[in-house]
């Protein structure tokens, strides 16, 4: 896997990769030297940026990956498994140094799930990594997903490449990855004012901001200079914020079986929009019927709509939207 791409992708998605083990919902965490039975263990690409090109994949846009596996079994199964829905590999290194980055996802029946993690080889993933896929042929839209625990990834270097992309017409969008209070805020001032579209759940901005209300939380990123926000909130839709759109988004009734990859897939809906011309609107209809139905299986894509079937979902189904 070389980081020469040659003949551009109409999407790149660079940031984390991950190899995720799941488990079935089992009825309630172990306790010491207890055997809980699952009814099947997974394992499946996961990451930000692995979950949102597969979606991609699948919803019938051509991504291509940018991101750092380890040299080992799982970064060899993270590879196989995106050439085989597709997904261009050739901006996936090796980092000889570091294992590939892995998740442990425990999910228990009623509960939300429960992670262990290793950062891995995701340390390593410089803004310089980015810089053969915007060359020659930039792509339609640039997607950096799990910024914030990205620890080689500066700011400064991050928005001077978002700033470089977009003059060559390409669009940004940003997602972020909060795992305990922090000092964010300093990560993404000089980001946002390059960010096209910024799509942080609204637990990440409450970390962030320090605010809990969406509402609030997308204005003040637009204060920040984000172009379009679109603050996620799980089971109570959305809020979008941007110069011609100010909406509270419900949800799509979805029998709900594990959350893994959800925001990722909604990301990647909202991205198949944009490279389709749909309006902010229809782009967000789009990322709501694909973020729903990622949480009908086990794993992070494994649910994840055709666009046909996503299509044919939307002219089902209402989605509420009402001004804020």
């Amino acid at each position: 896997m070389s980081t020469k791409l040659t003949n551009a992708c109409p999407v790149v998605c660079a940031g984390v990769v991950v190899a995720d083990h799941l488990c079935t919902p089992i009825s309630h965490l172990p306790a010491a030297g207890e055997l809980v039975a699952a009814d099947d263990l997974i394992l499946n690409i996961g990451g930000c940026a692995s979950n949102a090109a597969v979606a991609l994949a699948k919803l019938g846009i051509r991504a291509a990956i940018c991101g750092k596996v380890g040299d080992d079994a799982f970064g060899r199964f993270v590879a196989e498994t995106l050439v085989a829905y597709g997904v261009d590999v050739r901006a996936l290194a090796i980092d000889p140094t570091r294992a590939t980055s892995q998740t442990l996802i425990v999910n228990v029946k009623g509960q939300d799930r429960r992670f262990i993690h290793s950062f891995g080889a995701n340390k390593g993933l410089t803004a310089a990594d980015l810089d053969p896929v915007l060359a020659d042929h930039p792509p339609r839209v640039l997607y950096v997903g799990g910024y914030l625990i990205l620890p080689a990834l500066h700011a400064a270097a991050l928005a001077e490449r978002f700033s470089r992309a977009r003059k060559a017409g390409t669009v940004t969008v940003l997602d972020v990855v909060t795992p305990g209070p922090g000092d964010y805020l300093r990560h993404l001032r000089a980001v946002l004012p390059e960010t096209d579209v910024f799509l942080p759940n609204t637990d990440e901005a409450a970390l962030i901001l320090g605010e809990t209300d969406p509402v609030r939380q997308a204005l003040a990123f637009r204060d920040l200079g984000a172009g379009c926000v679109v603050i996620t909130c799980g089971d109570r839709g959305a809020v979008v914020v941007s110069d011609s759109l100010q909406v509270r988004l419900g949800t799509y009734p979805v029998a709900f079986l594990d959350g893994s990859g959800g925001g990722d897939a909604f990301d990647a809906g909202f991205i198949a929009g944009l490279i389709d011309g749909l309006s902010t609107l229809d782009c967000l209809k789009l990322a709501s019927a694909v973020g729903a139905s990622c949480v009908r299986a086990v794993g992070t894509t494994a649910g994840v709509f055709t666009r046909p079937e996503a299509d044919a979902f939307i002219k089902q189904h209402e989605l509420s939207i009402e001004p804020v």
